[in-house]
């Protein structure tokens, strides 16, 4: 069982697919967590997902997966499982984060009220493409998984 969650293929794919998350990602998940790039922080963030509907545990797994996930994806380690968290983190967001009625497409123009979720359609196509490829070359899991088959 341990093997399938740090098993690799030991190329490239799964590098730039983890970098390109954990890029995009670091970010939102600092804002939420640190109050870094213009963001609230813990506190604030917290209270906002529950005045916004949310329970408190899913504002508290939302945050924690925000700001770990691309932590531990960047570094290659259980991406596997952090993929299926962030992946579950977005299709939660586009069907109960008022994405979906929205429509598809971003708020580009400004001429919406809101913003679709094309975004969270291609994070989702990424965590799942990282969950089916594995962390890959320049990983923890390449190095575990090595050690485990040894």
């Amino acid at each position: 069982m341990k093997n399938q969650i740090f098993n690799t293929h030991n190329d490239y794919t799964g590098l730039i697919i983890r970098l390109t998350i954990s890029i995009v990602m670091f970010p939102h998940g600092a804002r939420a967590m640190l109050g870094w790039f213009g963001g609230y922080g813990f506190t604030q963030t917290l209270e906002g997902l529950q005045q916004m509907g949310h329970p408190w545990l899913v504002g508290l797994l939302v945050i924690l997966i925000e700001f770990f996930a691309p932590i531990f994806i960047i570094t290659g380690f259980a991406s596997r499982f952090w993929a299926i968290a962030l992946g579950g983190l977005f299709i939660g967001i586009i069907l109960f984060g008022g994405h979906l009625e929205h429509g598809f497409f971003m708020n580009w123009f400004g001429d919406k009220e809101g913003e679709g979720f094309e975004y969270h359609l291609l994070m989702l196509g990424l965590c799942l493409a990282l969950f089916i490829q594995g962390s890959g070359k320049y990983s923890l899991d390449n190095l575990i998984s090595k050690k485990l088959t040894a």
